[in-house]
């Protein structure tokens, strides 16, 4: 039938085969081609084309009709056919049925377009911040805080190469890409054949713990109490005519350093300091051997200002921070029994003086004699420090810095287990956001463990001091995790003012560990600042990274309420159990909130555009050192003792620098962040603060904390508001005016942006 039709067709229509117009491109007089169409148009022209034309002959009017009853004919055939079909497939679907008889259909298979995936969104910083929630668990905290507990790791034994491997292979199962650096330090431990003594008349003591890096000797002269060895306190002695040249000076650990102790001691005259745990801070047993360091800054102190990579390298060198007299411990039973027999005048009541043993009476001392003999002797050490990396996705060479110190005197529960299960644990978490839920870092995330920390945080400096030129200026912040869990019930920092900010939105995110709402909520607004941010010390682990490399540094701690410090540091008692003490058994959940202040901060950091740093946290510390400068010199000027010194200088550098932290703020507000490197140069701007706020001017061997604001030398405005030499402050303050001057000028970015006129 269908060849009937073809045929019918044929007939009917008897037109010719169409042929194709003809397209040409004709050139015009201007060098442009037109095209042009030729249609046939008479039948004269289209009978001279072979194969016909498009143009057609009329056709008659039986077969148009029978054209038309022919396409009639073909619609109905096609309805009928798919008729037919349409019910055999009705038939065979049940066929199709599923095991539990819910019937089945395939589906239509999807063009190429419709298999491409829709396009991933970013995460927001809330989506990023409640993943880290979930994540960091205090059932994975108490897991973690079993695992790294151990029987104690002293700096470069077994224990703490063994620690170091683990936590090298956790890293290496979460494709960190690990790495190690080695360096081979001298540390100081007591003497097996020669043990250090004390005696003081009849009684003779053989003390277990020591100070690392005391000056080694015998000293005989008076024993003096001077209560904790501030320079208040020494006053105190001057002002009762207790004279201090000479003498042994019995302290009470607590409030400042051992090493400040020892140098405060050392500048008064002092021919030896000894060193006890008072009851009044420390309510341990009184048989308790107390273990630290005396050097008065950080790292290696005989290769200051350079890596300990190889010895033979280097020339015989000290830090300008060794202590020249000898240091030793002592219990507070031993120290009892000196407390018992010292005579000479008591300190007034208001003074502070007096102790926690109820049954003394506090004398000053400065008669009775007492020998103190060090035996301590240098030893070689390798060490070596672990590092994971999760590296970012847009600004790699960009880094947030994690880290916390594995070895310890003793077990070191509270010192070292802690922070080492806060920085496995967070990075395992880190990890798992970015393969398993999309998270992009920006810049890189670098976690550390360090290797003799509790003598001066040693592991860290070298570093610092091995790699100053790779690291200098891309290290966005350093975050300690060093005793972050002392207790509960409050919550204390240590920060750069450019971190505050930071902090403060940190607080209003993290939940109490024990309790309803926020750690910020408990404190309320507007006191913060107040309640939580303490001055950072020469002790505290961030300290080198932000006075000696002049990196934005923090360190925080959950404590127990009314207490400054954790007493069980430096004793064979910081274990696990005083610690559960300390936090109502809660150590997991307080271990994990403590995570979540860390980790909020250095995702943070490393995820947004712009960096998370504020400059005007500056503005009133400098406000506050820029006035006592201008004071001291304008009364040293009116006296006549300072003459020709314009204190405006200063004044004008402290204007310099506040326009260029405006200046930032302003191109902060402006900047478009879809804009890359509009982004970096300003972050780049950001991170100039801090290490430009180091003097350029003093050498690193003899005044390692270099910070203009926070460091310790007579560089510091600090120190030139003091200072009593004419000569030194006329000195000191020239450089410290360029200092500050130089730094503002940093922060402005472009040559051509400053304009500040001299």
């Amino acid at each position: 039938p269908m060849d009937h039709l073809r045929s019918a067709f044929s007939r009917m229509l008897q037109v010719r085969k169409q042929r194709y117009s003809r397209f040409t491109l004709q050139p015009t007089e201007d060098g442009e081609r037109h095209v042009e169409i030729k249609l046939c148009e008479d039948s004269a022209e289209a009978d001279r084309q072979p194969g016909g034309s498009p143009c057609f002959r009329p056709a008659s009017l039986q077969h148009m009709c029978f054209c038309g009853l022919a396409f009639l004919l073909t619609i109905c055939l096609g309805c009928l056919i798919g008729v037919i079909c349409s019910r055999k497939l009705q038939v065979a679907l049940p066929s199709c049925e599923s095991p539990s008889g819910m019937t089945t259909v395939s589906q239509p298979k999807m063009s190429p377009a419709a298999d491409i995936p829709a396009e991933e969104t970013e995460l927001t910083w809330k989506d990023i911040s409640q993943l880290l929630k979930h994540k960091l668990t205090s059932a994975s905290f108490t897991k973690a805080l079993s695992e790294f507990d151990s029987s104690g790791g002293a700096a470069g034994s077994e224990e703490d190469e063994r620690l170091g491997d683990l936590i090298f292979n956790q890293f290496k199962e979460q494709s960190m890409e690990p790495w190690t650096d080695q360096h081979y330090v001298q540390l100081q431990t007591p003497d097996s054949q020669r043990p250090n003594r004390v005696r003081f008349g009849s009684a003779v003591f053989y003390p277990e713990g020591y100070l690392a890096y005391s000056a080694p000797g015998s000293v005989e002269g008076k024993l003096v109490y001077g209560n904790y060895g501030r320079q208040e306190d020494l006053q105190v002695l001057h002002t009762h005519n207790v004279g201090l040249e000479g003498s042994v000076l019995l302290l009470r650990a607590g409030n400042i350093s051992f090493a400040e102790q020892v140098a405060n001691a050392a500048a008064n005259g002092a021919a030896a300091v000894l060193i006890y745990p008072d009851p009044e801070q420390h309510t341990y047993r009184q048989n308790t051997p107390l273990y630290g360091h005396v050097h008065l800054g950080s790292g290696d102190p005989y290769t200051p200002g350079f890596p300990s990579f190889n010895h033979t390298q280097f020339p015989p060198t000290q830090s300008s921070g060794l202590p020249k007299i000898p240091a030793q411990t002592l219990t507070a039973r031993d120290a009892i029994v000196l407390l018992q027999n010292i005579s000479g005048p008591e300190a007034a009541a208001d003074s502070g003086f007096k102790g926690g043993l109820s049954s003394l009476v506090y004398r000053l001392g400065g008669e009775e004699n007492i020998t103190v003999e060090v035996n301590n002797v240098l030893v070689n050490r390798k060490i070596h420090n672990v590092f994971g990396v999760i590296k970012g996705f847009i600004d790699p060479d960009r880094y947030v810095v994690l880290g916390a110190q594995r070895d310890a005197w003793g077990k070191g529960y509270t010192r070292a287990t802690v922070g080492t299960s806060v920085l496995v644990e967070l990075a395992k978490a880190v990890r798992q956001m970015v393969e398993r839920d999309g998270f992009q870092p920006r810049r890189s995330i670098i976690f550390a463990s360090w290797s003799a920390g509790e003598y001066g945080s040693v592991g860290a400096t070298e570093w610092l001091e091995g790699y100053m030129s790779s690291i200098g200026q891309k290290v966005v912040t350093y975050i300690s995790l060093d005793g972050v869990v002392m207790g509960s019930g409050s919550f204390v920092a240590s920060a750069s003012p450019l971190l505050y900010s930071l902090l403060e939105s940190t607080m209003k995110e993290v939940q109490e560990p024990a309790g309803s709402g926020t750690l910020y909520s408990r404190i309320g607004p507007g006191t913060w600042e107040a309640s939580v941010m303490r001055p950072m010390k020469m002790d505290d682990p961030a300290y080198p990274f932000l006075a000696f490399a002049g990196i934005p540094s923090i360190s925080f701690h959950f404590i127990s309420k009314n207490t400054d410090s954790y007493m069980y540091y430096g004793t064979d008692l910081d274990n696990k159990d005083h610690l559960n003490y300390q936090t109502g058994h809660k150590t997991g959940e307080v271990a994990a909130a403590a995570a979540q202040v860390a980790g909020q901060m250095a995702l943070r950091l490393a995820h947004d555009h712009l960096l998370k740093l504020d400059t005007r946290g500056y503005s009133s510390l400098l406000q506050n050192a820029v006035s006592r400068v201008y004071k001291r010199i304008l009364q040293l000027s009116q006296s006549g003792q300072l003459k020709e010194v314009n204190p405006k200088w200063v004044v004008r550098a402290r204007g310099s620098f506040n326009r260029a932290a405006n200046s930032i703020k302003l191109a902060m507000d402006n900047t478009d962040l879809t804009d890359q490197e509009a982004c970096r140069i300003l972050n780049d701007r950001l991170m100039r603060v801090e290490s430009t706020l180091l003097s350029p001017y003093e050498s690193p061997v003899e005044t390692p904390f270099r910070h203009l604001l926070l460091g310790r030398g007579p560089h510091t405005l600090a120190s030139i508001a003091e200072c009593t030499d004419m000569e030194s402050l006329r000195v000191q303050l020239a450089l410290a005016t360029w200092n500050l001057q130089g730094c503002a000028n940093a922060m402005m970015g472009n040559i051509w942006d400053i304009n500040d006129k001299y």
